[in-house]
């Protein structure tokens, strides 16, 4: 994988022909995949069968990000189908620590996920039990979203706690990231990008290059 991670959002794919929409993204790190459950936000989209079946055919490994409602009790079962990382909301479980070493015990990276109303100086010094931090730069549930800039200083306070505690943390934005948006999120400290429509909406392996470019030309 590069140092700046491009992980394209399925959400964004067509349904339909959803292994050729993989097959199209091949050059990326991660594949990013949005499960909703109608509840924790307020839409739908696909829970764990369709998720084994992405792991199966899909060319990258899987970035499982969930926003569903008792993440204590549904996020093991899909690092249990293989996915290389699950990130599971802070709003939406009862105890992040345990259930990240529940991730980890399962052979998957254990990422956490904060709202963009959600302050980051409780998950500060927990650091050290997650793989991955996700700063929503929109308000999660639906794709084409503008970008939140008034992100930037949480993502900045998760930056500098990282590099105090010396770990290999990755820190993820998720929410209108485009190549005009990737570089002031990677200035801020971002190493991990979900992109949807800016990847979809054109040669995905153009779009993906373009916006590995943009990142890293604002890297730390």
């Amino acid at each position: 994988m590069t140092e700046q991670r491009i992980n394209p959002s399925i959400l964004s794919a067509d349904f339909v022909n959803l292994q050729s929409e993989l097959e199209a993204i091949r050059t990326a790190d991660l594949v990013h995949v949005d499960v909703m459950d109608n509840h924790f936000v307020p839409n739908l989209t696909m829970g764990p069968p369709i998720v084994e079946r992405i792991q199966a055919v899909s060319p990258v490994p899987l970035d499982v990000h969930l926003m569903i409602s008792d993440a204590d009790r549904w996020a093991p079962g899909y690092a249990e189908l293989g996915a290389y990382s699950v990130t599971f909301h802070a709003e939406a479980a009862e105890d992040p620590v345990t259930l990240a070493r529940a991730l980890r015990a399962r052979g998957a990276r254990a990422g956490i996920a904060l709202k963009p109303g959600t302050d980051a100086e409780p998950y500060l010094d927990l650091l050290p039990e997650f793989d991955q931090v996700l700063v929503m730069t929109v308000e999660p549930g639906f794709g084409g979203q503008s970008f939140m800039p008034d992100m930037m200083p949480k993502l900045r306070r998760f930056a500098e706690a990282k590099k105090r505690h010396g770990l290999d943390v990755w820190l993820q934005v998720d929410g209108g990231i485009t190549v005009d948006t990737v570089g002031i999120a990677a200035e801020a400290g971002a190493d991990t990008f979900v992109a949807g429509s800016a990847v979809y909406g054109g040669v995905p392996e153009v779009r993906i290059a373009d916006l590995r470019t943009a990142a890293a030309a604002h890297a730390h």
